[in-house]
């Protein structure tokens, strides 16, 4: 019969990743290093992307640039939030976090927002990849910003 890991450690026990009373492989204490999260962070940004354009290109067919840019990145963010959840920072989704994810999100879409606007309309150049070359500027800001929301 195991032990709660509770009665564990008021036997004696610490309680240290890979005694007894745990299951699964043992984990390292504390969050995550920093560099396997920048790695796994941008892996996941690569399958964001790709769940944020094919999108973007669709609904360009019906709806302006603007419109598609903000309907897209809502349907990417609810994505990237249970992506990173999982394997960036290999935490349990949670109501309150996926409330507060949005938040890291926003600065993402006003960076990325304006930049498309400034390619598009300052720039004059064309709608179809102007949300590539924009999200580029925003990837450093979201990833410290999602970092502190997460963990």
């Amino acid at each position: 019969m195991k032990q709660r890991s509770g009665a564990a450690r008021t036997a004696g026990s610490a309680g240290t990743a890979g005694s007894a009373d745990t299951a699964g492989p043992p984990r390292p204490a504390g969050p995550p290093r920093l560099p396997r999260q920048i790695v796994v962070f941008g892996a996941v940004g690569v399958v964001n992307t790709a769940t944020y354009f094919g999108p973007y290109l669709l609904f360009l067919h019906w709806i302006p640039y603007l419109g598609a840019h903000a309907l897209a990145f809502l349907l990417s963010m609810i994505g990237s939030f249970f992506l990173h959840a999982r394997f960036t920072y290999r935490i349990r989704p949670t109501w309150r976090k996926f409330l507060l994810f949005p938040l890291t999100n926003l600065t993402n879409f006003v960076i990325t927002t304006a930049g498309v606007y400034v390619l598009v309309d300052v720039l004059h150049a064309g709608s179809r990849y102007a949300p590539l070359l924009a999200s580029a500027t925003a990837i450093p800001v979201t990833f410290l910003l999602s970092r502190k929301i997460m963990l």
